[in-house]
């Protein structure tokens, strides 16, 4: 485990002042409604606004509206800048441990990610992470959270999957809840369950030790907040689906779904009968599932865009999914096989000239529709007085600055509850 100690030190948030307070104000604000829990089809679509300030006590924003009348307290000015909600990164798969950078090198020599899922890929990362201890899982995954809030994420899952047994699936929960303790952000935990199949089992005899012992214990160890599936003909069914969905809500854990990423499975319209809080990835959604997901009043589209970048992969109908009224959000889908990408700004970029979103679709799909799709809304992903002040200063006096320059930061700086955790 030699590489994880070559990450380099950096200042790490622990915790969160009780009293936080402050005022800004920039040239720019652009934030979702605050009585959204969702954005989708003809529902307003986040606005920009001049010249604005918030101020927040106690981590609470108390003000949101013009400079000019922001009372009793003189706010920090940002010229040239852009206020927004703080991004909320709904789907990463830390923690892990170690990259897998020459399976990157081997996919640009022809070696499809199917072809790495025998003895690299989910496997290869549940080796990396049985061999580290939790306090070199840990201190690697230090340094990458910090690194999120520098970027602006002021929200994010956390997700098992690289365990492939009971223990250490549960070992897996245990350090993501350590991690969430110690993170600069709000986190979320998930069980990915069902992940790949332990080698030397079959399918459904894991889906029955997931049921019978996995997700009660975690359950019963408070560990994690959804439970998870990736349905695809390398990994699990849609029956696995269900079965794993009925023991979730046994124990009372809302249900996700990694759907229709390699190809068309029906995973998708599959999840929206099951009231699945999200259906992830997507690129090989059906015409049926675009009109499953529009008319979904619970599950919420997530596109994860730097991952089809880095793999290649055929992107989704999203304008179709736009225009059937799904509530779409993006993410980063954090891994070190198939997206080492962490960059919000990046995803939000990748989204908006890979996917053809707008930059406000953008906005709003990486905010409060995110938030939904973590379990965190209403009260996170938008700005209004009474909401937790989570909110990004960005470079650039509109929002489309952030899509139209991939590679930068923008972030000057990221509170979480009012509290300054990253930017310059």
């Amino acid at each position: 485990m030699g590489m994880l100690a070559c990450n380099p030190t950096l200042l790490f948030h622990v915790g969160v002042s009780e009293h936080a307070s402050g005022a800004i104000a920039a040239t720019n604000l652009a934030t979702p409604s605050p009585n959204l829990e969702q954005v989708r089809g003809d529902e307003p679509w986040p606005e920009e606004s001049v010249e604005q300030a918030i101020a927040w006590e106690e981590g609470l924003i108390t003000y949101v509206g013009p400079a000019d009348e922001l009372a009793g307290v003189e706010p920090e000015w940002f010229e040239g800048c852009t206020i927004a909600p703080g991004f909320i990164d709904c789907h990463t798969h830390l923690p892990f441990a170690g990259w897998r950078a020459d399976e990157f090198e081997a996919r640009l020599s022809g070696v499809s990610y199917r072809d790495l899922h025998g003895e690299g890929g989910i496997y290869r990362s549940a080796r990396m992470l049985a061999e580290a201890s939790d306090d070199e899982v840990l201190a690697f995954c230090r340094s990458l959270v910090q690194e999120m809030a520098e970027h602006g994420t002021t929200a994010l899952e956390l997700k098992t999957g690289y365990g492939l047994s009971v223990e250490a699936e549960l070992r897996q929960a245990r350090l993501a809840r350590r991690l969430s303790e110690e993170a600069p952000q709000t986190c979320s935990i998930t069980l990915l369950a069902c992940h790949a199949v332990p080698q030397g089992m079959e399918r459904s005899d894991w889906v029955r030790i997931v049921c019978d012992e996995l997700i009660p214990a975690a359950a019963r160890e408070h560990l994690v907040d959804a439970v998870d599936v990736y349905v695809e003909d390398i990994a699990f069914s849609i029956d696995d689906l269900a079965e794993v969905a009925r023991c979730a809500s046994d124990v009372g854990l809302p249900l996700r779904c990694h759907a229709d990423q390699l190809g068309p499975s029906g995973a998708a319209e599959a999840a929206v009968a099951l009231a699945a809080r999200s259906a992830d990835h997507l690129n090989h959604v059906s015409a049926t599932g675009i009109a499953a997901l529009g008319a979904a009043p619970a599950t919420v589209a997530v596109l994860l865009p730097t991952s089809t970048l880095f793999l290649g992969s055929s992107p989704p109908d999203v304008r179709a999914l736009l225009d059937a009224g799904a509530a779409v959000a993006i993410a980063t889908d954090f891994n070190p096989g198939t997206s080492p990408v962490l960059s919000m700004p990046e995803a939000i970029a990748t989204a908006c000239s890979l996917y053809g979103l707008r930059p406000l679709e953008a906005l709003a799909a990486a905010t409060v529709n995110a938030s939904a799709a973590l379990g965190v809304a209403p009260e996170r992903g938008t700005l209004s007085p009474g909401r937790p002040a989570d909110l990004v200063v960005l470079d650039g006096d509109a929002f489309r600055l952030v899509p139209y320059r991939p590679g930068h930061n923008p972030v000057v700086r990221t509170f979480v509850d009012g509290e300054r955790v990253g930017g310059r």
